[in-house]
Formats: C-alpha cells, sequence, structure tokens
C-alpha cells in the first residue's frame, strides 16, 4: 500500500498522537553492552549510535541525556516521497516556539517535542489541520 503524497491531505488527515512516557536521546558504542534492541530508533553515525529509548530504560542501563521528549506520532500513511509535510509541521511548531526532532519511519512521521511541551505542540498540530 503506498503512503499519500498529497500536501493537503496529509496535513488534513494527519491525526497526531500523543504517545504515553518520556523519551530520551542517547550515544553509545556496540561495546558499551547496551541491549539495542531496547531502542526505539537507532541511527548509526561515525561518533557512535545514537538511540531513542525511554527515559527508564536510559536510566536502567544507566545512560547519559540531556533532556526528556514527548513523542508524538502522525496516523497519517505518509509516502516517504511525499514533499512538504516535515515542512508545515516544522513551521507549526516553530511559530509556537517548539523545537522538534522528526524520525520518517516506513509509515508514519514521528516528532520528538521537548517532554514539557507534548501537549503544546499537539494543539499546534491540531490548529495546522484545521488549516487546509
Amino acid at each position: 500500500m503506498a503512503g499519500e503524497t498529497d500536501l493537503d491531505k496529509l496535513i488534513r488527515e494527519m491525526k497526531p498522537e500523543l504517545n504515553a512516557g518520556e523519551y530520551v536521546f542517547c550515544l553509545t558504542d556496540p561495546k558499551d553492552n547496551v541491549r539495542l534492541t531496547e531502542a526505539l530508533c537507532l541511527f548509526q553515525e561515525k561518533e557512535g549510535i545514537t538511540m531513542i529509548l525511554t527515559k527508564q530504560k536510559a536510566d536502567e542501563a544507566k545512560l547519559p541525556y540531556s533532556a526528556t521528549y514527548a513523542w508524538i506520532t502522525l496516523t497519517v500513511h505518509s509516502s516517504l516521497e511525499a514533499v512538504g509535510l516535515t515542512a508545515a509541521v516544522s513551521q507549526a511548531l516553530t511559530e509556537a516556539s517548539i523545537s522538534c526532532n522528526m524520525v520518517a519511519a516506513y509509515y508514519h512521521d514521528h516528532l520528538f517535542v521537548p517532554y514539557t511541551h507534548g501537549e503544546k505542540a499537539m494543539a499546534a498540530l491540531q490548529d495546522l489541520t484545521q488549516l487546509t
């Protein structure tokens, strides 16, 4: 099933969902003996492996992190080739003074915003869906 590429439809139907919990970004190395299967997301960089995982799992593994994040999923099935959704979401969050780290997966886009701004980000995204 192909994902949606029409920007207006993506925005109108993105249906953001705030996932429960606090999430963190950590840097690890394979020799650190961290169970990589506990990560929500992994990205190999030349400096090490960036992991996104729950705060609880990071604390249990004694992994350092600098901030906690709320995780918002845009539940519309967006195509990896869609143009403009990231820009539209970024603009809406910028106008609300909320920083955002985005991760595109096969079916959905995922946003990580400062944990204390999770509800405010949801409101900004809901407002965006009303503009199209």
